[in-house]
């Protein structure tokens, strides 16, 4: 299995961070929560060691693809816990690379991947973080708008099919309706990510 391409790794805004030591990254991501680039910044840095460990113990790309997007979501998750250095002595006590490499050991053993049938992740057409950060402005959104996004999204059910089942769970909503909340729903989705995020993933001027 050959190592995945990311093209986020080739936008400005990472390229500019490429100076960075990783605890100043790690330092950043903490500070600036509401900026996407550092943790994208230490998944370009550090995707081609992750990728290269779980491929061996997967049984097909598929599974490997997966294991990888959710070994990096549970490295998103404990990121911002992590302490290189000894807040005391200021000494380094642990570096990144190690801390990553345990934790996708970790990650090997612990996860259970269902089968490659089952899994509707794609690498290629979604990046963990952009992954992760749509995830967030997901939840951010109204729960109905959230619930139409979703069967649109995940079920490709059409604007007659959403109404439809949102009737049948007393909801009354019309065709028109659902065409416009998914309007709004997918106009707060975009807002709720980080600006940062849709500059290098959706292509829209840094400002």
């Amino acid at each position: 299995m050959q190592i995945p391409n990311f093209p986020e790794a080739n936008h400005p805004l990472i390229k500019s961070l490429f100076h960075q030591s990783d605890q100043e990254l790690l330092n950043m991501f903490r500070r600036y929560p509401e900026q996407g680039k550092y943790f994208t910044a230490i998944f370009c840095r550090y995707s081609p060691i992750v990728y290269t460990l779980i491929q061996h113990s997967a049984r097909s790309p598929v599974q490997a693809d997966y294991l990888f997007a959710l070994t990096w979501k549970h490295i998103y998750d404990e990121l911002g816990g992590l302490y290189l250095t000894n807040p005391e002595t200021g000494q380094e006590i642990l570096t990144l690379q190690n801390w990553l490499i345990n934790l996708t050991a970790f990650c090997i053993n612990d996860i259970k991947l269902p089968p490659t049938e089952s899994i509707h992740y794609s690498l290629k057409d979604t990046s963990p973080p952009f992954w992760f950060y749509i995830e967030q402005a997901l939840d951010q959104l109204p729960p109905i708008l959230r619930l139409i996004v979703l069967m649109a999204q995940t079920f490709h059910w059409s604007e007659t099919r959403i109404a439809a089942y949102l009737q049948a769970e007393g909801e009354k909503i019309s065709p028109d309706q659902v065409a416009g909340f998914l309007q709004e729903g997918y106009r707060i989705l975009e807002e709720n990510l980080p600006s940062d995020i849709r500059t290098i993933y959706l292509g829209e001027e840094n400002t």
